[in-house]
């Protein structure tokens, strides 16, 4: 059966649903958006990229196919769950099998499939089938029959969402929502899930809002666990979603433009976007530039617009939680440059405060205070990593590849901490409590 339409629906479940609009694919495989009326009317945008002004987003534009193709995994994840479906690998295809549970609060169900009018549903896992989920990185079965999951989740790395409750698993069925997401070892780096939710530890540890992350295992084999920024519960206890977009979404970007060197968004682009659509611009604006000083000093350089997003929940719009926080320099083989450049350099070892005051020219923010930033999340994160290290090995165990990660943050704090990263000497820095920049928010997003 060749399907050439989906519906989006709002909030899927049995008595909230709306639906919000319909994709359909041209012949070339371009897809299109157009808005429900009744939706258009009363509703809110999908998408900074997607207005209600509009009615409609032909295939020929881009703007509905790259928001929406920005739902799906990417890279060896898209292939492999491709090859898991039997499904041809195109972006309307996986979204026709996948979109039941995606990032945000919609989701994509065929034109003849409303959501079920009835409870949420759920697959609790037996240990031996989370073990499989975790040694098969959450691929899922082909669908065929009735209740089969369909989830979807962006990103290169292999992921799966799943319900947690009470400390049992279940697997979402149809469009029930998940409330964490599992993320798997990989064969080429088993410390990927160590290494993340380590650096999350440590960025939590140095002020930043953060996802909750946890490391876990099942018969010996690691995984983590993490908690979604854009579900949480009801009165009832019923899980509610609440709608986010990364930043290449909302900046127009497809996912094949993440990186700044693949002409992707800039620091001073996220920077804009915050001060145009964030109902508290200064706190975000600082917490963007305490994350972009951490991922310098702490090797995270995977640190792309797609690990930025919009949280839009009970009437504001937000810099959502920071997530996908690793330090990849403790990696042998991947890249060390920066994804967002600072000044204009991406190597972690040649930016001095110099590019630091670049980039701040380029945010329309006072140098000195960005200086006082970078230095104060150095003298955090070099006086919390000993202790955030013998905290974690406490709660978990003993993990001798941590030193890689404080090998990575010792040097790149003590450049700052000595003074070696500065060219030229700048007036003394006086921080204050906010970042220096004109709040204007728009109307604020329901």
């Amino acid at each position: 059966m060749t399907v050439d339409a989906l519906d989006l629906w709002h909030q899927p479940g049995p008595a909230v649903s709306r639906l919000a609009g319909r994709l359909w694919r041209e012949p070339d495989g371009r897809v299109g958006f157009r808005y429900d009326a009744e939706w258009q009317e009363l509703g809110f945008p999908v998408s900074r990229q997607l207005p209600l002004d509009c009615r409609e987003f032909p295939p020929n534009e881009g703007l509905a196919h790259r928001f929406f193709a920005n739902l799906l995994p990417e890279g060896d994840a898209r292939l492999q769950l491709a090859r898991s479906l039997e499904s041809p690998n195109t972006d309307f295809d996986l979204l026709f099998r996948v979109g039941g549970e995606c990032a945000g609060a919609f989701c994509l169900l065929p034109i003849d499939q409303p959501p079920q009018g009835e409870a949420a549903r759920y697959q609790a896992l037996t240990e031996e089938e989370l073990t499989r989920l975790v040694l098969r990185r959450g691929l899922s079965q082909p669908i065929g029959a009735i209740g089969r999951p369909r989830l979807s989740l962006a990103g290169a790395q292999h992921k799966c969402p799943v319900l947690l409750r009470g400390g049992q698993y279940f697997l979402p069925l149809n469009e029930a929502p998940s409330t964490h997401i599992l993320k798997f070892e990989l064969a080429d780096y088993r410390h990927v899930p160590l290494y993340e939710t380590f650096t999350t530890t440590l960025a939590g540890a140095v002020g930043l809002p953060v996802v909750d992350v946890e490391l876990r295992s099942v018969r010996g084999h690691r995984y983590t666990a993490i908690a979604r920024f854009d579900r949480g519960a009801d009165s009832n206890g019923d899980i509610q979603r609440s709608h986010q977009e990364d930043f290449c979404q909302a900046l127009g970007y497809g996912h094949t433009r993440k990186y700044e060197a693949d002409d992707g968004p800039t620091f001073a682009g996220c920077v804009q976007l915050l001060r145009e659509t964030s109902t508290s611009p200064a706190v975000d604006i600082q917490h963007l530039l305490q994350w972009q000083a951490f991922n310098w000093l702490a090797g995270n350089a995977d640190g792309h617009a797609k690990n930025l997003a919009l949280h839009y929940e009970n009437g504001t719009t937000r810099l959502a939680p920071f997530y996908d926080l690793a330090c990849t320099r403790a990696i042998p083989r991947l890249n060390r440059h920066l994804a967002l450049r600072v000044g204009g350099e991406s190597d972690p070892g040649q930016i001095k405060a110099t590019h630091w005051r670049a980039l701040a020219d380029a945010c329309g923010i006072d140098p000195r205070f960005v200086e006082a930033l970078v230095v104060s999340v150095a003298e955090q994160l070099d006086g919390a990593s000993a202790s955030a290290r013998a905290a974690f090995e406490r709660h978990h165990r003993a993990a001798p590849a941590l030193q890689r990660i404080e090998q990575v943050v010792a040097r790149q704090c003590r450049r700052v901490l000595n003074g070696t990263w500065r060219r030229q000497a700048w007036p003394s820095p006086q921080p204050t409590a906010t970042v220096p920049v004109t709040p204007n928010p728009p109307p604020a997003h329901r």
